[in-house]
């Protein structure tokens, strides 16, 4: 054929000599050091993948649809439910929302219950006209959940309704309640004795989930991908571990399950983390001694990431909650919620959802994501991906097990330090804007103002019990210690005024005009009024013109061999009218700190710190 023509034109190159070529090109830096990434999820990244990656994978002979089910529960499709959560404070008015959003593209409905018990007329009131065979119907936050199963067998038997076309699922997840407040309700043995009692009452709705692994409570505290994937699956284990204990089996056990993942920005991993995630769950419940392969499939409810939105520039939580959609649909689930935009800091309005749920309805309908079963096959750096996060995930199931399993790892506190410490080191990388969150710590909207935000708008969900027996997890959103910061200055300008920082551009163009939007972008995240210019032909005439208005803070924008003889000049004459800052770090640091200059600011600061400490000087509390 042409085409195998057309290849045989070109000479086949090793990876050795791709690596000569490129190690040529980086002209003496290291490949490590300069290509290779080191993530957060405890693994290296190269800069390339080949087919030869691949030889060693098992997986890549499976099928869609065949065990262990790396790509895919289905064998012809990506087919997955479009959901929309809806919260009853009144039974008649979630009934009206509901047919209202089921006309509007959604097939699957989450009544979130906020720990109301409904009577069985109750229910019949909130499912009034919603055909239950044909929509996917789940409860959230429900106490009275083994109630409310037998309240919905009968409510479908009295409408004529087979019990076996009955999907959704009552979310009990005993491990995420405890690791929130840090006991139980009354105690361990009656919360597994009810949640036993739970799965015997679903008996007969075989499409209808009990149990829920609540891994977006580690994702929205900040863990890795690989911590929620790895918990997740400690306690999944733990759930069918304290079930067959308590004389179930673990075929009666493991399709009650489903998985709730969170998924964040990292586009790819996220691909991953799910496929990884049905393979060594399927090999969890082989190992548990699974009848068939079809007990051992994971079933998979996702939702958008809560801790990587923000506050300011809200509108760009769109753009995060796409590419998060797009990565939980091609990496395979059976249903997905995308969170409104602005629910970090308000009650969802009309506008939002509608957008939330048309962008999962573009990937459907428009992309058509549903139809290729596994759409991410064959890509060898995904494949790769996926073998080393269910590696990762594997080794911390593993500890979490030598550990006693996820009870007894939270009580002794591992679960905690682990995402603790990964959470600090994405602080600290956030500060340092290793990691950006546009609009707030990087390319902030310079002219964005909001009133006093609610403490539990900036501060992470604490919902420790009185009686807890140890430390819980905290939920929070990476973007709280910039929104805080900037806050402050909204607040502090409403009385006092804006503070100004001016540019001080002079002298080599390119230079000063690049420092002085550098500089502008970093104190804009602060909240201050930045105030750029052209370019100053003397010191003289720019002292003259950010005194004349006021300026609190100048940067001074030039190259480094200018600094030497410019910034002192500048420094003296706005001495305790202005605090001069130099943007960069010039090889002449030391020679202008010794003659009283302390302020620079450069790539290497650390943005959060460096920003607090300017508000103190200003006396912004």
């Amino acid at each position: 054929m042409a085409d195998n023509k057309l290849f045989s034109d070109f000479a086949p190159q090793s990876t050795q000599e791709w690596i000569d070529k490129i190690t040529k090109d980086l002209k003496g830096a290291d490949f490590d050091r300069k290509l290779v990434w080191r993530t957060n999820e405890g693994f290296n990244v190269q800069p390339f993948y080949r087919l030869e990656n691949m030889e060693d994978k098992a997986f890549m002979n499976t099928y869609p649809g065949d065990f262990p089910y790396v790509r895919g529960n289905k064998k012809d499709n990506n087919d997955w439910l479009v959901r929309q959560d809806i919260i009853v404070e009144d039974v008649k008015a979630a009934n009206e929302k509901a047919l209202d959003v089921l006309n509007k593209g959604i097939d699957s409905i989450g009544f979130v219950l906020n720990w109301k018990d409904l009577s069985k007329d109750e229910l019949a009131t909130l499912l009034d006209g919603i055909f239950l065979d044909c929509v996917e119907i789940n409860f959230e936050k429900s106490h009275g959940s083994v109630e409310l199963i037998k309240n919905l067998q009968a409510i479908a038997t009295e409408k004529g309704i087979a019990l076996d076309k009955l999907n959704g699922g009552v979310s009990i997840d005993i491990l995420s309640g405890f690791s929130t407040v840090g006991n139980f309700c009354q105690s361990e043995e009656s919360s597994f004795n009810y949640l036993k009692e739970a799965i015997e009452a679903a008996k007969a709705l075989p499409n209808y989930k009990v149990v829920a692994v609540g891994g977006s409570l580690f994702n929205n505290s900040g863990s890795s991908i690989v911590e929620e994937l790895g918990f997740s699956l400690a306690a999944g284990a733990e759930y069918l571990g304290k079930m067959i204990d308590a004389g179930l089996s673990v075929d009666e056990v493991a399709p009650k399950i489903r998985f709730n993942f969170a998924t964040s920005s990292k586009y790819f991993m996220e691909i991953a983390k799910l496929r990884a995630g049905r393979m060594v769950w399927a090999n969890i419940v082989k190992a548990f001694g699974a009848s068939n392969e079809e007990v051992c499939k994971m079933n998979v409810h996702g939702e958008t990431s809560e801790w990587n939105k923000t506050v300011y520039d809200p509108y760009v939580n769109m753009l995060r909650t796409q590419t998060e959609s797009m990565s939980a649909v091609l990496g395979g689930l059976d249903s997905f919620t995308v969170k409104p935009f602005d629910s970090a800091f308000a009650e969802s309005s009309v506008f939002s959802e509608r957008i939330a749920r048309n962008q999962q309805l573009l990937l459907k309908e428009e992309s058509h994501l549903a139809k290729i079963a596994d759409p991410a096959a064959g890509s060898y750096y995904i494949e790769s991906l996926t073998e080393s996060i269910a590696d990762e995930a594997w080794k911390l199931f593993l500890t979490v097990e030598d550990k006693g399993g996820y009870l007894e790892a939270f009580k002794a506190g591992f679960v905690q330090s682990t995402i603790k410490a990964t959470a600090q080191k994405r602080d600290f990388q956030i500060a340092t804007r290793q990691e950006n969150f546009l609009g707030t710590n990087q390319f902030p909207n310079f002219g964005e103002v909001l009133d006093a935000l609610p403490e539990a708008v900036l501060a992470p969900a604490d919902k420790t019990a009185a009686n807890a027996v140890c430390e819980t997890l905290k939920p929070y959103r990476g973007a709280q210690a910039f929104e805080t910061l900037r806050n402050k200055t909204d607040i502090y300008s409403k009385t006092n005024g804006r503070p100004k920082v001016m540019m001080f551009p002079i002298g080599n163009l390119n230079m000063r005009k690049a420092r002085a939007q550098f500089a502008c972008n970093f104190f804009a995240c602060a909240g201050f009024d930045v105030e750029d210019h052209n370019g100053f032909k003397s010191v003289e005439e720019g002292v003259k013109f950010v005194t004349e208005k006021g300026a609190k803070i100048v940067v001074v924008c030039s190259s480094d061999d200018e600094y030497a003889t410019i910034v002192p000049e500048v420094y003296e004459a706005l001495k305790g009218k202005a605090v001069t800052v130099v943007a960069g770090a010039p090889a002449c640091a030391d020679e202008l700190k010794a003659k009283g200059v302390e302020n620079f600011i450069n790539v290497k600061s650390n943005v959060l710190e460096t920003l607090k400490q300017y508000q103190a000087k200003l006396g912004i509390k």
